[in-house]
């Protein structure tokens, strides 16, 4: 009898973290991705791009197929790709379904049409950097950019979007204007736009526009440093970079900042006094051959002891 009882409740348990585990999967599908376009970059590739999809729990990427057949994922942060090794003058079609955690998988997103255009003839020559770039802060999370065209000694094929050094947006070479989805409220952003041709050449960058997006309600103020202006001098085997840029205000004193290189912390700036007030000014040596490039963007340390937001960014080339 005792060892009957044993076995009911070992069934009886068994029973019930059965029908737990059931409760908890999750196998609701996520919403299809929307607003699926498909732009040729060049003779042999296409540039992919969607709307951001949701789920009950969380997307964790996103598949793309051409022709119903998995050509790519990108994580759920990205929503945007390029597809290479394409064939010239060729018709193509591509979807792109939604994934979670769980593996579901939504259903294909609408068709997307595209046509690869013909192999470039000899193309020598790089387009023109756009010229104008102008740009405004839609609320919170969107921004429009414009600009004036580039010119090439074949075609322009598509203006890409890039936000410190990052791609993010490409339009048809036809259109000079972009609008930009998925930023975060509060934020400093930093936009330069490239043109480029079939051969798949590149433009140098248009002159950058900042945009700060809206603060969300009940959000803290920004306390990005703004104004950051640079100025280069010397060459040769060492340069200078003089940097100022505006103080934000955090309610107290601000002891240090932290000065970023393409992306990564290089120094701490530490006052060997009294921190000074409204504007702030610091000078930065590089030995880099010349023709280096680097991106430059500053954080300051808040009274708290955190690191605020990051100001916007500056791009130099040392000098020969």
């Amino acid at each position: 009898m005792h060892a009957v009882l044993i076995c009911s409740t070992a069934l009886l348990l068994a029973s019930l973290t059965a029908c737990a585990g059931t409760a908890a999967a999750d196998t609701q599908k996520p919403t299809t991705p929307r607003g699926v376009t498909a732009q040729a970059g060049s003779a042999t590739s296409v540039h992919v791009m969607w709307e951001r999809a949701s789920d009950n729990k969380a997307i964790t990427g996103y598949e793309i197929y051409r022709e119903g057949e998995k050509v790519g994922s990108v994580p759920a942060a990205k929503r945007m790709t390029d597809i290479e090794g394409l064939t010239a003058a060729t018709a193509y079609t591509f979807t792109v379904r939604a994934r979670d955690g769980a593996g579901n998988l939504s259903g294909p997103s609408a068709a997307a049409r595209v046509t690869t255009p013909a192999p470039a003839p000899s193309d020598t020559r790089a387009p023109t950097a756009p010229v104008k770039l102008r740009g405004a802060a839609d609320g919170s999370r969107t921004a429009t950019l414009s600009w004036g065209g580039s010119t090439d000694d074949v075609a322009v094929t598509s203006y890409d979007i890039y936000q410190e050094d990052s791609r993010i947006h490409s339009v048809p070479g036809t259109e000079t204007t972009a609008r930009l989805s998925g930023l975060r409220p509060g934020t400093v952003y930093t936009f330069t736009v490239r043109a480029r041709d079939a051969s798949e050449k590149s433009s140098p960058d248009s002159d950058a526009v900042d945009l700060t997006t809206a603060s969300a309600p009940g959000a803290p103020a920004s306390t990005a440093p703004t104004g950051l202006r640079t100025s280069l001098t010397g060459g040769g085997e060492e340069s200078v970079v003089d940097l100022s840029w505006d103080q934000p205000d955090t309610g107290g004193e601000i002891p240090a900042y932290q000065l970023f290189l393409n992306g990564k912390m290089t120094t701490t700036i530490v006052w060997g006094g009294t921190p000074p007030k409204g504007r702030a000014t610091y000078r930065l040596t590089l030995g880099d051959l010349p023709g280096t490039r680097y991106s430059l963007k500053i954080r300051a340390k808040l009274p708290d002891g955190t690191w605020g937001d990051f100001s916007a960014q500056r791009t130099v080339v040392l000098p020969g």
